[in-house]
């Protein structure tokens, strides 16, 4: 078994295992998993090394590229403007921001944008990873451009231009870019654990862990041997095409992409997400009303995912429970309600409102196609959790 850092509990001993399996099979480089109940770490575990070289540990305060991850605190972050009145569910994304109403997209809402059917899953125009970093030059030609299909009627993943609309919402309701706005709204308000960055500063350039192919990254059109992509689905998710060694690059940590590029630890990821397992409040730090929690499973949409080939149901900001769930976390889960989501690569983190628990997993060994390793930590957390 690999060395493993950190603190459990002990009936929560078989999560620590995992990571130490994992580690020691070199199915991880270096990785963190944490486990909170009631905003409480009952895991904070973290092994391995932070470099391919493996010349450098993973420490406490390691962070990675996190991939779609991001998009947990994205949808947070949405809810908490629903929450506060600034952002209305039903509203037309054009009330907030007008120049968005352009091409036949008046009547895309707020709510489309969250559930993944706005029929904006990508740009229609090719754009390359700096222009994805632009957020001004790419913003812009979203509001510029038609949607693929009728809003509210096809769910197609939204691999990055979810939180390239949420952060242009959240500007326009508050002043505050989307990274601004989690570092000041909601990281601070939780305290130094709560170390997730949407857009990285200098400051953390040398805790950063860069990610490191696991298996071969696929060409820009070649789906992965393990995945039924789609050709509008390899469309969606390849452009851009963000492949690990693109996060490696200054100017990627430095923007603020709501879709993918948020850089944390698993502890941050869980603390952050105990907001919604604990019903707003965490640690005497209230959040979200608990209507605000709710809000996250009001009307969702269900169906076949076209850019995934997945039969997916998304709620407001967050994926939820659903046939295909269960069949990833365990039959524990089954008639949970569980807000969740994952990053490319392997990263995961999923809060579940049920029994105020939030899992977390962050490596920085980049897998492609399917990847068990969040599902085997998400799994030990409800065995020990039944125990």
């Amino acid at each position: 078994m690999a060395e493993i850092h950190g603190t459990y509990r002990e009936e929560f001993s078989a999560v620590r295992d995992v990571l130490a399996a994992s580690l020691a099979r070199g199915d991880d480089l270096g990785a963190s998993v944490a486990v909170f109940i009631d905003g409480k770490p009952v895991v904070d575990v973290w092994g391995g090394y932070a470099d391919a070289a493996r010349s450098r540990p993973w420490e406490r305060d390691t962070i990675t590229n996190v991939y779609s991850f991001t998009k947990t605190m994205t949808g947070l972050c949405a809810l908490i403007l629903i929450d506060r009145g600034l952002l209305d569910l039903d509203a037309p994304v054009a009330r907030y921001w007008p120049e968005f109403a352009q091409n036949g997209k008046a009547g895309v809402t707020v709510r489309h944008v969250l559930q993944h059917t706005s029929g904006l899953p990508a740009w229609t125009e090719e754009i390359t990873p700096q222009d994805l970093c632009d957020l001004q030059k790419s913003t812009d030609l979203l509001a510029r451009q038609a949607p693929w299909w009728t809003p509210g009627t096809v769910l197609a993943y939204h691999c990055f231009t979810t939180g390239h609309m949420v952060n242009m919402l959240t500007q326009r309701v508050t002043g505050l870019t989307l990274g601004q706005f989690l570092a000041r709204e909601v990281c601070t308000p939780l305290g130094p654990d709560a170390d997730f960055h949407i857009g990285t500063g200098p400051e953390c350039d040398d805790r950063v862990s860069l990610l490191t192919p696991g298996t071969p990254v696929p060409a820009l059109n070649e789906a992965a041997p393990t995945e039924g992509v789609s050709p509008v689905g390899i469309r969606i998710t390849r452009y851009p095409y963000i492949t690990p060694d693109i996060t490696h690059n200054t100017w990627w940590r430095r923007a603020e992409v709501g879709g993918g590029n948020g850089h944390g630890n698993a502890r941050a990821g869980a603390l952050i997400q105990s907001v919604m397992a604990c019903g707003g409040e965490v640690n005497g730090v209230r959040l979200l009303s608990e209507d605000g929690c709710r809000r996250v499973l009001d009307k969702p949409f269900a169906g076949m995912d076209v850019a995934m080939s997945l039969a997916f149901t998304w709620g407001n900001g967050y994926c939820l429970n659903n046939d295909l769930a269960t069949g990833m976390f365990g039959p524990a889960v089954q008639g949970h309600r569980l807000a969740y989501w994952g990053g490319n690569g392997g990263s995961f983190v999923l809060a579940d409102l049920d029994t105020r628990m939030s899992v977390a997993y962050v490596p920085n060994l980049w897998k492609s196609g399917v990847d068990n390793r969040a599902f085997a930590v998400i799994q030990a957390a409800y065995a020990s959790l039944g125990a």
